[in-house]
């Protein structure tokens, strides 16, 4: 995972976040159109291990169970660039915001740290 968070218009957040020792990484989906790249873009943005399957069951595995990820007290993940996969495929896009919604809930339940957050406008 990226340990340096990415520059404007978020960057002072992700600093402060950073600096608190939690991990962020930028999820840029910028130009992805179909849930074929929006699973190639998570597996390379989240460093995801080489047994990631590529589909949601898998994805929503490897954000509930984050032991093959380096140990931090906390994962903060900034979706950017969105809209156009939205827009271009929203079925499955509302099943990508399911499984961020799920893995949430259940970090917050076990106490373990993870947060994303979509991010409106420019890139973060």
């Amino acid at each position: 995972m990226t340990s340096e968070p990415p520059a404007q218009p978020l960057a002072s957040v992700l600093a402060a976040v950073h600096a608190a020792g939690m991990a962020t990484v930028s999820l840029d989906l910028e130009g992805v159109r179909d849930k074929a790249a929006f699973m190639d873009r998570c597996a390379r943005a989240l460093e995801l291990p080489e047994w990631f399957g590529r589909n949601w069951d898998a994805l929503a595995d490897c954000l509930t169970d984050l032991g093959w990820a380096p140990p931090a007290p906390g994962r903060l993940f900034v979706v950017t660039g969105w809209q156009e996969y939205a827009d271009a495929a929203p079925q499955e896009w509302i099943v990508a915001q399911e499984v961020f919604t799920d893995a949430v809930e259940y970090a917050r339940q076990r106490g373990t740290g993870l947060e994303i957050v979509l991010a409106l406008g420019a890139r973060a």
